[in-house]
């Protein structure tokens, strides 16, 4: 995948932050850090790019974000529960003003008749008002191949985390 197709989504975004003064975390896991290799990949990214987290495993989200394993148990890792708990996780572990998460099922296995292939919950946090917070999250149901859904979602990531500043 070429990052460079990111491009503009991340320089409108980075000019949104830096604006703002605000920073950025993100929590991975179908997308195993894209998000974050996105940001990056353009120059001046240190500005406004904190951390990313990829925590691809259910111990890694709750080591990591510190998402109760209780409710990866109660509502499953792909659910809007855990997206929005990785959300929150990312803005607090690194002290951002804004966060992104992603938890789905790229494929070409793993999904079922309630969550198939392309399911993906993404999640945006952000700091309101001192230290109140504020989560949304919502379900995608993306098509293609592997590459295709991971794709789509850094792409769909990136233009949430722009709204979520207007």
């Amino acid at each position: 995948m070429e990052l460079s197709r990111f491009e503009p989504e991340v320089l409108a975004l980075a000019d949104g932050l830096r604006q703002r003064g605000w920073h950025l975390a993100t929590a991975e896991s179908c997308t195993g850090g894209l998000i974050a290799a996105a940001c990056t990949a353009v120059a001046g990214s240190s500005d406004w790019f904190e951390r990313g987290f990829v925590t691809y495993s259910n111990a890694a989200k709750s080591e990591m974000l510190g998402v109760e394993a209780g409710l990866i148990a109660a509502h499953g890792a792909v659910s809007e529960e855990v997206a929005r708990a990785m959300a929150l996780g990312a803005l607090e572990r690194a002290q951002v003003e804004l966060g992104v998460a992603v938890t789905g099922i790229a494929g070409p296995g793993g999904g079922t008749p309630g969550k198939p292939v392309g399911t993906v919950w993404l999640a945006v946090a952000r700091r309101v008002a001192g230290p109140s917070v504020q989560a949304t999250a919502v379900r995608l149901n993306l098509q293609g191949d592997r590459s295709a859904v991971r794709e789509q979602t850094t792409l769909l990531a990136l233009q949430r985390l722009r709204a979520a500043l207007a």
